[in-house]
């Protein structure tokens, strides 16, 4: 008969002073040696097994951005303010808080799940949705919409068949659960991300001011509650592990995690419940201080809550509710089993809580109380196994200053300019190029992956995809509103970082701006590679030095947002690709401006205003991409004074009504926009005739910043091309919309398309992939 297993001695803080010399490993959990050593010393002996395991998560890249904070600070010289008021919460906080008038607050944030969405795509989808979400009503806020962020290898790429349905169906399944709409976002393709996908999420929320509530624990002798799901053995170490790690490539050619922990399981009904419960107890105001559970699970819930405080905190670890009683303190205190919050309650409030939390059916248990000791004690049976300073774990990590040198191979890919590649010249060339354009996998529809989304859910969705922005009715009486849009080039940057992170920026305040809102505030997800790599970290730096100067000028603050870096396979990184959400408001949604032609109501006769400069700026476009399979020279260039100007413009206009639909221009330049406003109007098909300026060819594929196409009714176009010379922006008659084809008068190059071929070419795409 085989001897039975011994069973470890539980590994305590006495017992730590007792045996320092014991081998622990502290590499395998992402440690380096001189890590380990500084926690050591901040103990004054060897960590217990739990505090290295808190230390570990905690420390990772994903939770204490040891490598990336030294540039984020910046984003602190940015004014803390809107042009409707002060941010009511900011950098720091779980999400960052505006006031939009009339006593509202928004509360939103965009974090990745890259890493876990590519081991696993529907769950870790999923649980990136439901993450943001908690993000969101910790902060107090109803979540009201989602919108998500999607970048998969070549659409024909065997792995982008495993993973792009996965990764829809579980952002679709969660969010749809939740009964919250998918507003908008992005679904972008390039080789760079074969391996290692880019799922960025992001969740908006509305409070009244009165109901902002912070994650601290104050209040000595106040109760420290855990609720929602059960703690099981899903996703120990998950997120903070995986998102701190590169990937690595196999004999095979495929590629995979350097460490495969288990990916968090999501439940949305749970969560669902999770939120009506979380929100009468904030109605009742039963809460003193709360912190979701996401990336490092307790360990980080329980240390920032402390840190945030008092300073001082005690919990019995043995009473937290297991689907798995088998774990270890260690495994629990690393467990990111999702649905879970942490409350910080008055003693005369704890039974109201319990009771609010069993009729929502939702389990609850008081773990601590609140201590004035400046510590985190954590006990397992009555023997101590944390004993640390919570700021140390929570806020006081490691710090590194990477070194980052432009790479040496900078400078011959700016030389190599797409504006020197052959173009089309003929008309039937250029019908050609639009057809091949409208079909790449980078233009194409979207509807087979929005279609898996509800958009309308919950009666408050103004607009949704394939709108330039979402947009949200905040207030039925007043009108109020918020519009969002999400962007990122990883070409431009890849090009020109400093520049490339300004034109995410001015993107998606464009895209704002033509849904008729102001834009207000930022947050944004950095995805970037290795840091240990000083070209991505120098890609990394200019980017946020890009972010910050064009935030200052354009007068929005950072509210705050997410980093994600290790993102390559092997020695490959990904484009770099920061992700930029810019949140406007409207006072009235119903002066809302569409993009497609036919939702304007009356889809012929309406005149086309082309506004903003185009310049021969090809590097970096799309034409470049899909025609000649070419990336080099320089992006273009970025004007935000243009940008400021034709917010003025646009709100003006959608509050005067003097602005049938309007686009702006962006990927695909010109081309790409005609194509979109004439199919994705809600009241069907409308075309138009257009002669655009200049060499055909650049006026219809430059993808010029700072410009939007405007459909105007003929007796408002000489005013609104008048304002737009006013604020100092080029404004031309680009022609008129009616008919069942796009219609190009340029001369020799002159050429029709149709609508129904080019619809054909544009929608078919995605569901001919896969196989649909």
């Amino acid at each position: 008969m085989a001897e039975p297993t011994a069973v470890p001695a539980l590994d305590t803080v006495d017992r730590a002073a007792d045996d320092p010399g014991r081998e622990q490993p502290w590499a395998e959990l992402g440690l380096k040696a001189d890590e380990y050593e500084r926690i050591r010393e901040i103990l004054g002996r060897r960590p217990t097994s739990s505090e290295l395991a808190m230390y570990s998560v905690m420390w990772s890249e994903h939770c204490s951005y040891k490598s990336s904070k030294v540039h984020l600070k910046q984003f602190g010289e940015v004014p803390q303010e809107t042009p409707v008021g002060k941010l009511l919460a900011g950098i720091g906080e779980n999400a960052g808080v505006l006031d939009i008038g009339q006593g509202w607050a928004v509360t939103f944030k965009v974090e990745s799940h890259n890493h876990p969405s590519y081991v696993e795509p529907h769950q870790g989808a999923a649980t990136g949705v439901g993450g943001i979400v908690r993000d969101i009503l910790a902060m107090g806020a109803r979540p009201v919409a989602v919108m998500d962020q999607l970048r998969f290898g070549p659409l024909d790429a065997p792995d982008t068949q495993r993973v792009l349905p996965g990764v829809v169906s579980g952002v679709g399944h969660y969010g749809n659960c939740l009964g919250l709409p998918n507003i908008g976002g992005e679904v972008v393709f390039d080789p760079s991300y074969l391996g290692n996908p880019l799922v960025n999420a992001l969740s908006v929320g509305v409070l009244r001011h009165e109901d902002l509530h912070l994650a601290n624990a104050s209040g000595l002798g106040n109760k420290v509650i855990l609720y929602g799901a059960r703690t099981g053995g899903d996703g120990i170490g998950g997120v903070s592990v995986l998102a701190s790690e590169t990937f690595t490539e196999s004999d095979d050619g495929g590629s995979g995690p350097a460490k495969r922990p288990s990916v968090q399981v999501g439940d949305p009904f749970m969560e669902k419940l999770l939120i009506e419960c979380t929100l009468e107890v904030f109605a009742a105001g039963l809460v003193a201080g709360i912190q979701d559970l996401g990336g490092a699970g307790l360990s980080c819930a329980t240390s920032e809550l402390a840190s945030a405080g008092d300073g001082g905190m005690h919990v019995d670890l043995d009473l937290v509710p297991l689907r798995d009683s088998s774990l270890s303190p260690e495994e629990i205190l690393m467990s990111e089993s999702q649905e879970r919050m942490m409350a910080v309650v008055e003693p005369e409030h704890v039974e109201a809580f319990l009771a609010v939390c069993a009729k929502w059916d939702v389990d609850a248990v008081v773990l601590g109380e609140v201590t004035d000791t400046g510590r985190l004690h954590v006990d397992w049976h009555g023997e101590r196994v944390v004993d640390v300073p919570p700021r140390s774990v929570a806020h006081d990590g490691p710090t590194y200053e990477r070194p980052y040198a432009r790479p040496a191979a900078q400078d011959a890919l700016v030389a190599d300019r797409a504006e020197d590649l052959p173009r089309p010249t003929s008309g039937a060339e250029l019908r050609e190029t639009v057809l091949r354009m409208a079909a790449s996998p980078g233009l194409c529809d979207r509807s087979f992956v929005t279609d898996q989304y509800d958009r309308y859910v919950r009666g408050g969705t103004v607009l949704a995809q394939p709108e330039d922005a979402g947009m949200i009715r905040v207030d039925e009486a007043t009108g109020l509103g918020i519009a969002l849009a999400t962007d990122g080039n990883g070409r431009y940057t890849r090009l020109d970082p400093y520049a490339g992170a300004q034109l995410a920026l001015a993107e998606a305040h464009r895209n704002v701006a033509v849904s008729g809102a102001t834009p207000l505030a930022v947050s944004d997800c950095l995805n970037f590679g290795s840091p240990e790599d000083p070209g991505v970290m120098w890609q990394f730096a200019e980017a946020c030095r890009g972010l910050k100067d064009a935030c200052l000028e354009l007068g929005v603050p950072v509210t705050g947002g997410n980093v994600s870096l290790y993102n390559q396979t092997g020695e490959t990184a990904i484009l770099p690709t920061p992700v930029v959400a810019v949140l406007g408001v409207i006072d009235d949604v119903t002066t809302r401006l569409r993009t497609g032609f036919s939702s304007t109501g009356r889809g012929d006769g309406l005149q086309l205003l082309l506004v903003g400069e185009t310049r021969e700026e090809l590097s970096g476009s799309e034409w470049a991409s899909v025609v000649h399979g070419h990336l080099g020279g320089t992006p273009p260039r970025v004007d935000l004074a243009a940008e400021k100007a034709l917010v003025t413009l646009l709100s003006e206009a959608a509050a005067a009504g003097t602005v049938a639909a309007a686009h702006d221009l962006s990927d695909g330049g010109l081309a790409q926009a005609l194509v979109e406003a004439c199919l994705v109007g809600r009241g069907g098909r409308v075309g138009a005739v257009v002669a655009p300026q200049g060499d055909p060819f650049v006026a219809l594929f430059s993808e010029s910043a700072g410009r939007v196409l405007l459909a105007v009714e003929p007796e408002h176009a000489d005013a609104v091309r008048d304002r737009a010379v006013g604020l100092g922006l080029p404004a031309y008659e680009l022609g008129t919309t009616g008919g069942d084809a796009i219609s190009v008068d340029a001369g020799t190059a002159s050429f029709t398309l149709a609508l129904r071929d080019v619809e054909h070419a544009w929608r078919d795409t995605l569901p001919r992939a896969f196989g649909a």
